[in-house]
């Protein structure tokens, strides 16, 4: 998958997890970079570009309409991605299980894919803006799985329901979620990502 891969400037404990950034659609590797400096500038970074294009523009799965994902595609766009964290973490050398993505729309639908369908496949995840993957199907163990939803009360795409549904699918799998509401739609505010570093500081630093 292109990617970008930066390393941490502190060593050990004190780097924090290694952030995998998820851009939305239409974005890029380079989009959510700004993010991670917000969150957690000593953190090694790796940033993924989507494998799908919708129009030219990348994704990381393919959806049959707005707002209704291809769910085979999902399944094993979502599996590429896990693999893939397998192998960077051996080619960069990073903590396999101290990975926290960090996800936008699209991107915090295969990071809450990841969820879904792998059980210890991340270490805590900052969704913004993110739909309920899939329904229907058991979830892993997630016990005290840190996660943060960012969240807009007038978001046309995302409506406030279905991010309370997924904060319920979450939290009955044993995660500690906390969902931070913005009095806007389905566009990432400052405010936001302060929330969620403030966030980050208090419950995913020093895992």
């Amino acid at each position: 998958m292109r990617h970008i891969f930066k390393p941490g400037s502190a060593s050990g404990e004190a780097a924090g997890p290694t952030l995998l950034l998820l851009h939305g659609t239409g974005g890029t590797e380079q989009d959510l970079l700004p993010l991670a400096e917000m969150i957690s500038p000593t953190s090694a970074v790796l940033s993924v570009r989507g494998n799908v294009l919708e129009n030219g523009m990348p994704r990381f799965f393919r959806r049959l309409a707005m707002g209704v994902f291809d769910e085979e595609d999902l399944v094993l766009r979502t599996k590429e991605l896990h693999d893939f964290l397998d192998e960077a973490s051996e080619q960069y050398g990073f903590d396999r299980g101290r990975v926290v993505a960090v996800g936008y729309s699209n991107g915090a639908n295969i990071a809450a894919s990841l969820l879904f369908h792998h059980a210890g496949a991340l270490s805590g995840a900052i969704l913004h803006h993110p739909m309920v993957p899939r329904r229907g199907v058991p979830l892993p163990e997630m016990a005290g799985l840190p996660v943060f939803i960012g969240a807009g009360r007038n978001d046309a795409m995302c409506r406030p329901e279905e991010t309370e549904e997924l904060e319920g699918l979450l939290s009955g799998a044993g995660a500690q979620v906390h969902v931070h509401w913005e009095p806007y739609g389905h566009q990432l505010t400052e405010t936001e990502v302060q929330a969620a570093a403030e966030w980050y500081r208090k419950h995913l630093l020093n895992i």
